[in-house]
């Protein structure tokens, strides 16, 4: 794991300095606030719930948020027990507060893409942005140097997954207990 976490801190400085300005530290410090616990997307899914037009979105997102909830945050991240990038490399200078839990997998980035593809499973248009708000806030947590590549690949790709998974639960739920008002 040594060499790995060194490999990508590598790709992580080369990252940084390439799009380091003003405007990326305000930018991204801004954006990865959005996914902080995953109170951005739990918001927007607690608001589509209360609407019958968004009310099958909602029920996915709260469900993906969920799953990602219990795999990631309650085993994934304690199980592998990955270090950050600056417990290792003492020259990066954080422009946010460090975080106190593991770096795999990024909880902040499988939050996004949970709530964001299961919103767009549900409404193109909306998930499309979503998607893009998604993307900026796994493109923070490599600019802000604070989880390593592979950390935020996994989590589009867990984040991804839970997403479709709820979203077939929901389809289920609904099935079966013929709600109305989905």
């Amino acid at each position: 794991m040594e060499a790995l976490n060194q490999f990508e801190l590598g790709i992580l400085h080369s990252l940084h300095d390439a799009f380091e300005c003003g405007f990326s530290d305000v930018f991204f410090s801004t954006i990865t606030h959005l996914s902080d616990k995953g109170i951005f997307w739990i918001v927007l899914a607690a608001i589509f719930l209360c609407f019958k037009k968004t009310r099958r979105a909602g029920m996915t997102m709260g469900i993906a948020l969920i799953l990602g909830l219990l795999s990631v945050n309650l085993i994934l991240k304690p199980l592998v027990a990955r270090i950050r990038p600056y417990d290792l490399d003492s020259t990066i200078n954080l422009l946010i507060a460090a975080e106190s839990d593991f770096s795999f997998p990024s909880g902040h980035t499988v939050a996004a893409f949970e709530g964001a593809v299961g919103l767009f499973l549900c409404h193109r248009k909306w998930g499309t942005l979503a998607i893009v708000t998604a993307s900026c806030i796994a493109l923070s947590r490599l600019y802000l140097m604070v989880h390593y590549p592979t950390d935020v690949i996994a989590s589009v790709i867990l984040g991804t997954v839970f997403a479709i998974i709820a979203y077939k639960l929901t389809d289920f739920i609904i099935k079966k207990t013929k709600i109305p008002a989905l």
